[in-house]
Formats: structure tokens, sequence, C-alpha cells
């Protein structure tokens, strides 16, 4: 009859136990909530942590720990590294952990942990672009009627070529030594469309028109011609004005200096 007792009140105990543990972990789990995010930065402008810490909290950066804090009643305390001094702050109006003059190695792993209520923990992966850079387009290649697009080649950039809004091509490269390049070539059915090219990255695009350097029979086109024509004639006009001006002045000067010669000869006989 013991020994019965003594199993019973051992299997209670046990249950109690289970019991607690499992209070204890689903209160674990309803105080702090986590959740991550990936992220987007510019060089040279800021980027805030859309966490609002109000009271109290950390932001946390890769395997440096904690380099900001917040405690009640006081402002945001930088505790941090020379990297982020003067450019990591916490915004009064919004405030978020906000970081200034962003550059490509402030990229990696922030967490921000909010204790305001409970404790709530976001991770954002925070990647930092530059602006991508505007396109160029060669001049006319007159032989096969076509021109060539590029741009320098940075970290997730893309070159697209379209008539229209159709893509006709597009090319990107892992290889950051070497520039972006795509060629167009107008065909005579083509002609009336019109092209552009963009270059984008996850953060920017820049376009340009691609002018047709080609007539619609494939030859070069007669307004280029007719520019470069132009531009022969005012040459060859102001060659002309120079030389005649030459011409006039020597001829002036020569006058001069014979009147001079007379004048004294005369005053010599009287």
């Amino acid at each position: 009859m013991n020994h019965l007792f003594g199993w019973r009140r051992l299997a209670r105990l046990t249950f109690m136990l289970l019991y607690f543990l499992i209070e204890v972990l689903c209160a674990s789990q309803q105080t702090v909530q986590s959740e991550s995010q990936r992220v987007k930065g510019i060089v040279g402008q800021s980027f805030s942590f859309p966490e609002r810490v109000i009271k109290s909290g950390n932001l946390l950066y890769g395997d440096l720990g904690s380099i900001a804090n917040v405690y009640p009643g006081k402002e945001g305390k930088i505790t941090l590294e020379k990297r982020f001094e003067n450019r990591l702050h916490l915004n009064n109006v919004t405030r978020y952990f906000t970081l200034s003059d962003l550059q490509i190695d402030d990229a990696g792993v922030y967490t921000v942990e909010n204790t305001d209520e409970g404790k709530k923990i976001i991770t954002f992966e925070l990647t930092v672009y530059n602006v991508v850079s505007k396109p160029q387009v060669t001049e006319c290649d007159s032989s096969s009627c076509s021109v060539v697009c590029y741009v320098d080649n940075e970290k997730e950039v893309t070159l697209t070529l379209y008539r229209g809004e159709e893509i006709l091509n597009q090319t990107s490269s892992p290889d950051l030594t070497t520039d972006l390049s795509l060629r167009l070539e107008v065909e005579g059915k083509d002609y009336n469309s019109t092209y552009s090219c963009v270059a984008a990255n996850p953060v920017s695009n820049e376009t340009v028109h691609v002018p047709k350097c080609c007539s619609e029979d494939g030859h070069p086109n007669d307004a280029d011609s007719d520019e470069k024509t132009l531009g022969l004639f005012i040459i060859a006009v102001i060659c002309v004005l120079v030389a005649s001006g030459l011409v006039g002045l020597a001829i002036y000067l020569k006058k001069s200096r014979n009147g001079h010669s007379q004048g004294r000869y005369l005053s010599l006989e009287v």
C-alpha cells in the first residue's frame, strides 16, 4: 500500500514539473518575439532600422556585439568603435536607430533588441549599394550601322537594351573589373522604333536614349552627314575670313611704311 502511494506521489510531482516547464516555455515564447528582414541602403545616405525603441533597447552588429544602448530616461549611448563614431544615433522623432553616411563596408547583420515591453528581437541583413552610373553610348559605327551602350560594372548591376518597352538584350557579370556593354544594330524594319539603354541595381536606375546612327536604307544618317558638312563649311568660312584679314593687314602695313618713306624724301629735297 505504501509502495502504491509512493508511485502516485512521484507521478503527481512529475506531472507538476512538466506542467511548470510547459508554462515557462509558453511564457518565454509570448514575451520574446523575433523576426528577420533583408534591407538595402545607398552609399552616402542614411538608413534607419525600422523598430521603435521608446525606453530601452540595444543595437548589435555582427561579431562586435552591442554598439548602441538606450536606457530609460536617457538618450541613446554610443559605446562602439570609431568606424561608427558620429554616424550612429537614435532618432528623437521616430525612435529608430539611424546610421548616416553609409559606406559599402557597413553592410552586415544588425540586431535591434527592444526591451520596452517584454523582449522583441529584430534582425536586419543590410546590403549597401552605390548609385548606378549613367550608361554611355559610343559614336556610330557606319560600317555596321551600330552603336555600343556601356556602363561601369558594380554589385548587382544589370544593363538592358529596350525597343520601346520590349527587352532586346540584357547583361550582367560578377566580374566587377570590366564594364558591361551591349551592341545595338538597327535593321530597316525596326527603324521607326525608339531605343533606350537602362542600367539598374536594386536601389537605382539610369536611362539614356540610343540614337539611330543609320537611315532606314542602312546608310549613315543624312542628319549626321548634314551636320558634319555644315561644320566643315563653317570651319572653311572662318579660315577664309582669317586669311583675308591677315592679307588686308599686311597690305595696310606695307602702304603705311611706303607713305612714311616718301615723306622723308620730300623733306630732304626742300
